[in-house]
């Protein structure tokens, strides 16, 4: 007895982000397998095909960030009718800072079955070869390039207690630097990945004092992971500083309950110690 017939499915497949050889043998059987093949560059994709040895004629599609949209409603339509789409991006997992994100919403809002065969990512890779703390990170992808929008986002990296990886563009990379180090400090540690996992792989580890120097010794090329070390804790505050503080809301009149939130919150000190000092406070 032969069995069934694959059901039709979105099929998310991690592709090399630089060494060929890590093209893992269930991406290559999902790929043979697949009915439709969507790439983000088809010409790409037919290139890495052809180094697995796997026919590509007649199943190409090109779902791009330029037409994702009016593509998802194909994609949907063959998965339905119970074809296996298998989605490729350039590099990496499809809907991490690439096309991907739209097919799969488009699927599950259809209730259809989305697979994903997991592999590279410059994000981890990155992430683990920094050196910085892994247990808690935040993936910011690429910033916005101009307007609020970054100077927020640049606000908050400031302060991010979690290791930060962020994506650069060659070509904004010495001006990305520059903001970092305004809104960081000298101080802050970073990494600066690029080719990663190919012949010339490079990972340039040390504080955003010295980062500008670094970038500018050589003409940037291809796409950077900018992994950016946690801030520091701020010092805790001393009982001194916490009665001075509490005093001097006192004396302005505050209740001890409000005096109490107002210095917790300047000193980000938790509000049962201060509590406790604005009470004896009010006792001297």
């Amino acid at each position: 007895m032969t069995d069934p017939t694959p059901a039709g499915a979105l099929i998310l497949v991690a592709t090399p982000i630089g060494n060929l050889g890590d093209l893992s043998p269930r991406a290559v059987e999902v790929l043979r397998g697949a009915d439709v093949i969507a790439a983000e560059d088809t010409r790409r994709t037919r290139a890495l095909l052809t180094h697995a040895g796997i026919p590509a004629a007649g199943r190409l599609r090109a779902v791009h960030a330029h037409n994702e949209r009016e593509a998802a409603h194909a994609v949907v339509e063959a998965v339905a009718s119970g074809r296996r789409v298998a989605y490729v991006t350039d590099a990496g997992m499809p809907g991490i800072s690439d096309p991907g994100e739209r097919l799969v919403r488009a699927c599950l809002d259809r209730e259809l079955p989305v697979e994903v065969v997991p592999g590279p990512s410059a994000v981890l890779t990155a992430l683990v070869l920094s050196g910085f703390p892994t247990a808690r990170f935040v993936f910011e992808g690429f910033r916005p390039r101009r307007g609020p929008a970054r100077r927020e986002r640049l606000a908050a990296l400031a302060g991010e207690r979690r290791t930060t990886v962020l994506f650069e563009a060659p070509n904004r990379l010495v001006a990305t630097m520059s903001d970092l180090l305004a809104s960081c400090g000298p101080l802050r540690e970073v990494a600066i990945a690029r080719e990663l996992t190919k012949v010339y792989e490079e990972v340039w580890r040390g504080e955003l004092s010295e980062a500008a120097a670094h970038i500018t010794a050589a003409t940037p090329r291809g796409e950077h992971v900018i992994v950016v070390a946690p801030a520091p804790a701020a010092p805790a505050a001393s009982d001194a500083e916490i009665d001075a503080h509490v005093q001097a809301a006192l004396a302005e009149g505050l209740s001890t309950r409000d005096a109490a939130a107002r210095v917790a919150r300047d000193l980000g000190v938790p509000r049962r110690r201060v509590y406790d000092a604005a009470t004896r406070g009010r006792r001297t």
